[in-house]
């Protein structure tokens, strides 16, 4: 029988079920007002003038992608594709860390939620996740879906996130490669988080997990956002941080379904999560008025600088990192769809890049090819402080699937999985470019929110197919020339530039970057190959 205590209901399958048998208070799924109070009592950190709470994730402000591992057993030998991104970890190396996160854990004050992950009631998997911070819990439980008080007494979850930022490593006795490390086992249905603060970890472990078990069930799990129009038509929104796949897809005339993780089933599109975590470096009312409206009681920011006398976010402040975060549930928006899920197929999906060369055409249509090459392409900048290691320049990347660290398995399996639907669906798909105009990062100037808010109302209403449009000599995408709201200027990159043989050097040098890169995917079908870049 579960009982009540001061701050939530105790499940009967205890943590003892994960190796903890904990010596100091446990804290079972505390309501939004105990969490802010834990976290505010413990330090952990600030209230905000907006209500939100803001804690700091100390040296590691991003993501730590060299730190991530997978057990190499039975379950995963013949599924993951094993190399630089999903790198393997012995059976005994992965029980010596949870070992040490259990006995580090077992010390200290815990903070303990069960929650689903996945909105379809068809796919949908109790998870849990045990935290040594509350305001580590307050991120899940504002990210994850929430279980009612029943689910939380009887749900016994499937996988469970031990979360010990405070619990380092020894990178030459324990196989690993510092101080930090996030471990998945799939075997024991178990995540061991240490030597971070940063929160990402815990949600996108969860991501990875879904990734690797969801194509059994013919479930297409997406890094992408998603919303719906009045008219029931679905867009799906593709890109790394910082392309503006949250900022875009939040759209006061749409409803957000979700603002990062999606699966396509043969029922829909459905949310993984029942929270956002958008980027809010620069955030502004004007151009991200819904987000910046989610930021009150309840939300969790990280990394913002505060003024000290009157607690005010400063979101123009970027000295402690660029990646500034902030957490909260999607019901803080307010046509948010709160089920999760729609039972329709994608009318529209958008490829997001933020070109730091300055060359790609700001909106461009794509056939099923291309789409397919762009997809496992995953062209983008990477932006300062999103990830570990990155400086205060942007680098130009590709991330298989605009979200290769999350992806256990062959991304050519996501890829078919991607084409699939789209041919089945008749989805039109178009490559937009949130990045540089008229010249390279440092050169030119950041594509007008406001034009590429054009470009998408654009795209997602049909109007640019119905349009003329010719394709581009290098990039060989179909470009519109004309497009409501933007002037057609712009949308030749070529002609934006005031030196057009920088230009086409330029563009030349990056259609070898993409196609040097798909070289690693020889066995991608040969009309996909063909469909990228030529450089001349």
């Amino acid at each position: 029988m579960s009982k009540r205590v001061d701050d939530g209901l105790v499940n009967p399958h205890g943590l003892e079920h994960h190796g903890i048998r904990p010596a100091a208070t446990v804290h079972w799924n505390a309501p939004v007002p105990v969490l802010v109070e834990h976290a505010l009592r413990r330090g952990e950190a600030q209230l905000t003038s907006l209500g939100a709470l803001c804690a700091r994730t100390g040296p590691r402000t991003g993501r730590s992608p060299k730190d991530k591992f997978i057990v190499r057993d039975v379950l995963t030998e013949s599924t993951v594709d094993w190399g630089a991104v999903n790198v393997a970890i012995a059976p005994d190396v992965f029980d010596r860390l949870h070992a040490r996160v259990a006995e580090h854990l077992a010390r200290h004050e815990l903070f303990v939620l069960d929650a689903w992950t996945g909105a379809d009631p068809h796919f949908r998997m109790p998870i849990r996740v045990v935290s040594e911070l509350a305001w580590h819990s307050l991120f899940a439980r504002q990210l994850f879906r929430r279980a009612t008080p029943d689910e939380q007494a009887r749900n016994v979850p499937q996988f469970t996130v031990l979360a010990a930022p405070g619990c380092d490593a020894d990178p030459k006795a324990d196989g690993v490669n510092s101080n930090a490390f996030i471990c998945v086992s799939f075997a024991k249905r178990l995540v061991l988080i240490g030597g971070t603060y940063y929160a990402g970890e815990i949600k996108k472990s969860i991501f990875t997990i879904l990734n690797h078990l969801l194509p059994e069930r013919d479930v297409f799990p997406m890094h992408c956002s998603a919303n719906v129009g009045a008219d029931g038509d679905v867009a799906l929104f593709f890109g790394l941080s910082g392309t503006g796949k949250t900022t875009l897809s939040a759209d006061a005339e749409r409803r957000l379904i979700g603002d990062d993780e999606h699966g396509w089933s043969r029922n829909g599109i459905f949310n993984f999560e029942g929270g956002c975590y958008a980027k809010c470096i620069r955030l502004s009312p004007r151009h991200e008025p819904q987000i910046h409206a989610a930021l009150r009681f309840g939300s969790v920011l990280e990394n913002v600088v505060l003024d000290p006398a009157t607690r005010r976010p400063d979101f123009d402040d970027g000295s402690i990192t660029e990646n500034t975060r902030a957490a909260y549930p999607i019901d803080f928006i307010a046509n948010a769809v709160p089920e999760g899920y729609v039972h329709a197929h994608p009318n529209a999906i958008i490829f997001l890049t933020c070109d730091a060369f300055g060359v790609l055409p700001p909106v461009s249509r794509l056939s099923t090819e291309q789409a397919m090459y762009h997809f496992l392409s995953g062209y983008t900048a990477k932006l300062a402080g999103t990830e570990a290691g990155v400086g205060s320049e942007p680098e130009a990347t590709f991330s298989t699937c605009f979200g290769a660290p999350f992806l256990p398995r062959s991304p050519l399996e996501y890829a078919r999985m991607l084409a699939e639907r789209v041919e089945a669906h008749r989805t039109r798909c178009y490559l937009i470019n949130t990045g540089w105009s008229g010249g390279p990062f440092g050169v030119g100037s950041r594509v007008r929110i406001d034009h590429t808010r054009a470009m998408v109302r654009a795209a997602l209403s049909g109007a640019l197919d119905e349009l003329p449009a010719a394709p581009d000599p290098i990039f060989r995408v179909l470009v519109p020339k004309s497009c409501p709201g933007v002037s057609a200027e712009i949308l030749q990159p070529r002609g934006t530039w005031s030196d057009r043989d920088a230009y086409d050097a330029k563009a030349r040098e990056l259609a070898g970057r993409f196609s040097a890169n798909f070289k690693k995917f020889p066995g991608a079908p040969k009309e996909v190959q063909a469909a990228g870049p030529q450089a001349g």
